[in-house]
């Protein structure tokens, strides 16, 4: 009777998954509506595949028989990522190509935001036992105050600096490089940007520059050693700040440069500058606030000075809602990307003179290509440093950046900005040439 009994448990359960397996073809048949993606395949808990065995540039591996309800049931993209961070499903081969699928259920849905048709199905399907692992940002307090500003770059830069290093350049930049030729390593471009940066801001030895968001300070340092200026960072970031200060000593130049804890809205009214730059942290602003972002970096200027403003915006297609987004929830709380005729209306009212715009959207999908790689690359060093999670956070929300940026979806802007003297001059050039010469890092 016992062996009866544990043949016939068995045998239920071998029926559960087969049902199991058969609801799940049929959702992923119903939610393509008959369309075979052209560049992955699905495979199953039980090694089988979903259209076909045929090799393929990535493979979607569903690791549980509840993968797909844990996947869809929230009918949101934040939901697929929070099954991806949870294992619910692993993706092996080009994780840049399983988008593809995304774009399938996208457009075969009409969108997250409508009730899936398969809805009915997924309800058939098992629940997951598995252990939620989540780091989904929780803060308090008035939307871009000084004290919740702080805690959401802090979310994001104080995860590890020994992680960052692991996949961004020797001098850690973090934010789009710039390829002039597009097989350039990642090291080069990044050299190339902030060449780029220095040029159009016209930098000459012993001015002052401020950097408004100055990361792990690689470019002051390159402005210093190159143009010779004499420069000020601020972040909010005290694992950058820490960093900052000592790769600062180690090039001796900590007589030259001083980097700070201290929100841009902090910086004293009596400072004055001949240049003032700003990469990769207006999207952290706020549109509310972008009116007073401009007005004080325009007191905090110099006549004829320029202002470089360097950031993501929204691309000419349309995004999806910002807020509840994965990236909002696990990567960039608070974050708002606005479009780039918004951010120059706000620039103008403060009286700036918008003297050049830039898009470095291809730029941005390269620059994460590499990176993504070098995450991958680095796996079981970066678990070192911090858990399985958190790496497969950083991994699934650069990887979809790349479709963002490919797709025009997101965007990337530089934008050149000049305080005129009261006869109507400033220091910005008359033609673009110098900006674009071929060899780097100039002497002082």
């Amino acid at each position: 009777m016992k062996t009866f009994m544990v043949d016939d448990q068995e045998s239920v359960e071998a029926v559960s998954i087969q049902a199991h397996k058969e609801l799940t073809l049929r959702i992923l048949e119903s939610l393509t509506n008959g369309q075979k993606p052209a560049n992955i395949n699905v495979r199953l808990w039980d090694g089988s595949y979903w259209p076909d065995e045929a090799p393929k540039a990535a493979t979607i591996v569903l690791n549980r028989p509840s993968a797909l309800k844990e996947m869809l049931q929230k009918g949101s993209e934040a939901g697929v990522g929070e099954a991806y961070i949870r294992s619910a499903f692993d993706i092996e081969g080009d994780i840049e190509a399983a988008f593809e699928l995304e774009d399938i259920l996208v457009t075969q849905t009409g969108g997250w935001s409508k009730k899936l048709k398969t809805g009915f199905l997924l309800r058939h399907l098992s629940d997951s036992t598995a252990i939620t692992r989540t780091r989904s940002v929780h803060l308090t307090g008035q939307e871009h105050s000084l004290s919740r500003d702080k805690d959401a770059v802090r979310f994001h830069y104080d995860v590890s600096n020994d992680f960052y290093r692991l996949w961004l350049d020797p001098l850690m930049i973090y934010s789009c490089a710039y390829f002039s030729n597009p097989d350039n390593t990642l090291e080069a471009a990044q050299v190339e940007k902030l060449d780029h940066i220095c040029r159009k801001l016209a930098l000459r030895p012993g001015e002052r520059l401020l950097d408004i968001g100055c990361g792990w300070g690689g470019l002051l340092i390159h402005a210093a050693r190159h143009y010779g200026i004499v420069g000020t960072g601020i972040t909010l970031s005290e694992n950058q700040r820490e960093l900052a200060q000592k790769r600062i000593e180690e090039a001796g130049l900590q007589d030259r440069i001083t980097v700070r804890i201290q929100d841009y809205r902090a910086l004293e009214e009596g400072e004055s500058y001949d240049a003032i730059v700003s990469v990769g942290m207006v999207e952290h602003v706020g549109r509310k606030m972008l009116p007073e972002y401009f007005q004080r970096t325009a007191r905090l200027l110099k006549p004829g000075g320029l202002f470089l403003n360097h950031g993501i915006g929204v691309g000419p297609i349309p995004l999806p809602t910002q807020s509840g987004s994965f990236i909002h929830q696990y990567v960039f709380p608070d974050t708002d990307l606005v479009p780039i005729g918004l951010s120059l209306a706000f620039a103008e009212d403060a009286h700036f003179e918008v003297r050049d715009v830039e898009s470095l959207r291809e730029h941005y999908a390269l620059t994460l290509r590499h990176w993504v790689r070098r995450l991958e690359a680095k796996r079981d060093e970066a678990l070192q440093y911090v858990n399985d999670t958190v790496y497969r956070i950083w991994k699934l929300y650069m990887a979809g950046c790349i479709r963002g940026f490919k797709l025009g979806k997101l965007s990337v802007y530089q934008t050149l900005l000049a305080k005129l003297t009261s006869d109507g001059s400033s220091r910005a050039p008359l033609t673009r040439s110098a900006w674009y010469r071929m060899e780097s890092t100039p002497p002082c």
